[in-house]
């Protein structure tokens, strides 16, 4: 637990850092190795600022996007598959509490998945455990609590599919 701890508190400083000092992707894409213990895929994008509660259970593929203002609240684990797209002030949430106030404190962690070519619209919210399914589309605003299937739109609160998208 300490080690976690030592590793939270280096890559919140390393996250305030590059909010207000990465000036161009390549050190964005630095800082964020410095963050994951790992290095950026080809082609990474990101758009600052961005928050993290821990840094180190986020996984990137190749070719994604994460646009400004995206949280993700990491501690049971991140995976972004090649080709994903997060947008602008998207939450990406891992860790729940229990319902009964006495146990309210513990954490509970389960990962989040999102898969080749997702697209996660703007200020979605994505909730423990959830995968999304390849070429899926989360829209904006929606709240995710649910598996999302390949090929779908999601839309509300909660969100529901709204939509099949076409093979091409």
């Amino acid at each position: 637990m300490a080690q976690r701890r030592a590793v939270i508190d280096r890559n919140q400083r390393l996250v305030q850092d590059m909010n207000e000092h990465a000036h161009n992707s390549k050190m964005i894409a630095q800082m964020m190795s410095e963050i994951t213990g790992r290095p950026t895929p080809e082609n990474f994008q990101m758009k600052l600022p961005f928050y993290t509660d821990y840094g180190g259970d986020l996984h990137f593929g190749k070719n994604i996007i994460l646009n400004s203002n995206v949280q993700m609240t990491d501690l049971g684990g991140i995976t972004l598959d090649d080709g994903a797209l997060i947008g602008p002030g998207a939450s990406l949430i891992t860790v729940n509490h229990d319902l009964a106030p006495k146990h309210r404190r513990e954490l509970f962690v389960s990962a989040i998945h999102i898969m080749e070519n997702a697209w996660v619209g703007a200020r979605a919210v994505i909730l423990p455990g959830v995968t999304i399914g390849k070429n899926a589309v989360v829209g904006a605003g929606a709240v995710v609590t649910k598996d999302v299937p390949d090929n779908t739109v999601v839309a509300g609160v909660p969100a529901k599919i709204i939509k099949t998208i076409p093979d091409d």
